[in-house]
């Protein structure tokens, strides 16, 4: 069993609002993993008490939790009956309190009232009524992660409109290639934006965009840079001219269940992304559970997430207004002018939630950061992680560096699903390189390749009865076909996710990698991850990317090592970092290959991309390159193909 690195008192865990919740359950019980099988094993109780106590605004009530058709998966109805709208639920709040702050690059903090959010929206939605928007229309957002982005959001959604968003450094043609899908209405976007200390001006980029969907209305074009772009379109609305109306307050226009409300999109390296249709009602008691019993968000909590919004962290993160929280959004390099910037963001809008992936954590630790010694972290509670496993010596630096007081949770989900499978429990110890458990209401079990339940053993990550967030359905997909093929054709009536797990005999969780890049060389199957976990403690070594190549048969495994400003790779750092994976994994972890790297690539929302590196190594196109944040790093990945004989 692993080191517990933080575990609440008594009086951390009764104050929490998990804690609440398993009161109000049927026998009360004190015991998470009881508490978890009964949202299992009773659906309609649990989801009824999430819609109760997590207080749910709707216009309409519900009649059934679930409908007659039971559990279907995909098709159960949920919340039969119910009429809301997910944007009454993020502007619930009134009066002069903050609830949204506005940080970035070369800007100062902006500071929001509940009543001066509400105020923004209603004229927000005014004016794109008056641009013809109404239920059903999409509204895009070509847009950096700011106040305004965050007003034009709520707006579509109250009008019952469908909202989608791409973060500015996305190349045009990834842009295209999401937005074309669902033919817009109205583009919404910016003159330019900030990022590591220059202003990068985007006409160019919308320009092409427009040119390419010509479903297009109208573009509403936010200042944010300072420029004076020309845009190439008839109809080019200054925000500010958006919100010249008069409405003091919003309306919100009442919609089913499962109305849609965003498009999301799979991350497109190695084809056209998938369209995600998630729903208000899905969305909302997904997050709302989420928010305030796996984060124990509470009112007047401020809760950060570094993220652009092209990442389902974004609409994660706004969705904690429903929950009575103030929401920090940022835009720029999160290292920029040094690895404190967020920190010192977090002290200034006393954060209690701090959100990043790991790649940000590993960037602090590689610079020596300790956060905790230069700034006041007191308010922190919980310091959140997602988008790839947190290795175990960042569990370490996290309580050395930044806390010793603090809930640390590592989650793992999804844009599929817009929400987690597995995350953070604050009333469960943390332990060192886990997962704390599965998330509440999500049947998740690991299976073998015969199908079989495992425990203690590396498996598939499986979903075996339905939830509220699974997406409404792809766009385009009239008969399902696709939503089918993404998620059930392995095994019928089970959600398959991709992920090659292990749950552990006390509950807590270890994600070994996507099981669609798991190595398998003389058979034996190897999570990505594993190999990471014993890479990243070589001092020498910035990052890394493991790949396997199919050769004569077998799975020949490749390490490509980012190594540290001045070392060069020679036989005898090969030989070590060689000998650092036998010790710590299997002599089948170890590669046949370690190769120097110049860059790792990762997607615009900071997940590696090993697929699309195989694909280089094995000689076949990467489609999409404009889905990544570094695609010249994939240059020497077509250069080693030769030399390394694959």
């Amino acid at each position: 069993m692993s080191e517990v690195l933080w575990e609440p008192t008594p009086e951390q865990a009764a104050a929490t609002n998990l804690h609440r919740f398993a009161q109000r359950a049927p026998g009360s019980p004190t015991d998470y993993a009881a508490l978890w099988q009964w949202s299992i094993d009773d659906p309609r109780g649990f989801w009824a008490q999430v819609w109760d106590d997590c207080g749910v605004v709707a216009e309409r009530g519900y009649d059934q939790v679930m409908g007659a058709g039971g559990s279907r998966m995909p098709g159960t109805d949920w919340f039969v009956g119910a009429e809301l709208n997910l944007a009454e639920n993020l502007l619930r709040r009134r009066g002069e309190d903050i609830v949204l702050i506005g940080a970035g690059e070369g800007r100062d903090d902006e500071h929001v009232t509940a009543d001066e959010l509400r105020s923004l929206v209603a004229r927000a939605q005014q004016g794109l009524a008056g641009l013809g928007v109404g239920r059903g229309d999409r509204v895009v957002g070509f847009l950096p992660n700011c106040v305004e982005t965050v007003v034009l959001a709520a707006a579509t959604a109250s009008l019952g409109a469908i909202w989608s968003s791409c973060s500015p450094d996305f190349g045009p043609l990834g842009v295209v290639d999401r937005f074309s899908q669902i033919t817009p209405k109205v583009l919404c976007t910016v003159d330019g934006y900030r990022y590591n200390g220059r202003t990068h001006a985007l006409d160019a980029k919308v320009d092409r965009v427009l040119a390419q969907i010509d479903a297009i209305e109208h573009v509403v074009l936010v200042d944010f840079a300072g420029g004076s772009p020309g845009l190439d379109h008839r109809s080019v609305v200054p925000y500010e001219r958006l919100l010249d109306g008069d409405a003091a307050e919003p309306s919100f226009t009442p919609v089913p269940f499962d109305h849609p409300l965003y498009v999301m999109y799979s991350s497109g390296t190695t084809g056209v992304p998938k369209s995600i249709v998630h729903g208000h009602g899905g969305t909302l008691v997904t997050h709302l559970k989420e928010h305030q019993l796996h984060t124990d968000v509470r009112q007047g909590d401020v809760v950060f997430w570094f993220t652009t919004c092209g990442w389902m962290m974004w609409n994660w993160l706004i969705s904690a207004l429903a929950s009575g929280a103030t929401v920090v959004c940022y835009d720029g390099s999160p290292t920029h002018p040094d690895p404190g910037a967020l920190w010192r963001l977090a002290e200034r809008a006393g954060v209690t939630h701090f959100g990043a992936s790991p790649k940000f954590l590993a960037a602090c630790q590689q610079a020596g950061l300790r956060p905790r010694g230069v700034v006041d972290l007191s308010a922190v509670r919980a310091v959140l992680s997602t988008g790839s496993p947190l290795n175990p010596a960042q569990y370490d630096w996290v309580y050395d560096a930044v806390t010793s007081d603090a809930q640390l949770a590592s989650v793992s989900g999804g844009t599929d699903l817009i929400g987690c499978f597995v995350g953070g429990v604050p009333t469960l110890p943390v332990r060192r390189g886990e997962l704390q458990a599965r998330v509440l209401g999500m049947a998740v079990e690991a299976w073998d390749p015969d199908g079989r339940p495992v425990i203690g053993q590396k498996g598939e990550l499986v979903c075996t009865r339905p939830f509220p967030s699974m997406p409404v359905g792809f766009w385009n997909d009239p008969d399902g076909s696709r939503y089918h093929e993404a998620y059930f054709s392995q095994w019928p009536g089970v959600w398959t996710h991709g992920d090659f797990i292990e749950i552990r005999p006390h509950g807590g969780v270890v994600i070994h990698g996507r099981s669609d890049t798991t190595l398998n060389p003389g058979g034996v199957r190897i999570g990505t991850a594993e190999i990471y976990r014993a890479v990243e403690t070589v001092p020498e070594v910035v990052d890394s990317i493991v790949v396997g190549v199919a050769v004569d048969g077998d799975v020949e495994v490749v390490l490509g090592v980012r190594l540290a400003d001045g070392v060069a790779l020679d036989a005898a750092l090969a030989d070590r970092i060689r000998r650092t994976i036998r010790e710590l994994t299997t002599p089948r972890h170890v590669p046949r290959h370690v190769v120097a790297v110049p860059d790792v690539p990762y997607t615009i929302s900071g997940k590696k991309v090993e697929k699309a590196v195989a694909m280089v190594l094995a000689g076949q196109p990467v489609d999409n390159l404009d889905a990544l944040a570094n695609p010249e790093s994939l240059d020497a990945f077509a250069t080693l193909r030769a030399s390394l004989n694959v």
